[in-house]
């Protein structure tokens, strides 16, 4: 009888750490949002320019300058309420907090996070007349 008990409390336990295994292997698997600022033909646009996130999931954001211009990916209070795993761009990785980052001409970054606080967050390019041009958006982070 006590050996049914303990294998039963042992299979239990086993369903019980595959399950958090599980949970850990979703909870971080990275999802991938791609940004591009500005386009070929010179517009002061995020194409798209509203972004939704949910707390607590990774993402990859995968920014691209298709225009001749460089622009700034901006968002400083977006950044403040999450947590930033790296940034990478041509063969240079930074870690710690990032408020901006700058895409010259043809640059391409990628910014691994994970956004920690639901809310709604202005997106806008930091140089001058841009963002009245029209160069802004909105994230969204929800809570599931």
């Amino acid at each position: 009888m006590k050996q049914k008990i303990l294998g039963l409390l042992f299979a239990i336990l086993l369903f019980c750490c595959l399950i958090n295994v599980s949970e850990t292997l979703a909870a971080t698997e990275t999802r991938e949002v791609r940004v591009s600022l500005g386009n070929e033909a010179g517009e002061l646009v995020f194409v798209p320019n509203h972004l939704e996130f949910i707390a607590g999931k990774k993402y990859t954001i995968k920014l691209d300058n298709p225009s001749p211009t460089k622009h700034y990916f901006t968002s400083k209070d977006f950044a403040d309420a999450s947590w930033t795993q790296k940034v990478e761009a041509a063969k240079v990785e930074v870690k710690g907090a990032i408020h901006e980052l700058e895409l010259k001409p043809s640059a391409e970054a990628e910014w691994v996070l994970v956004p920690m606080k639901p809310g709604k967050y202005e997106l806008h390019c930091s140089i001058a007349g841009h963002a009245e041009a029209g160069m802004i958006g909105e994230i969204v982070v929800s809570s599931e």
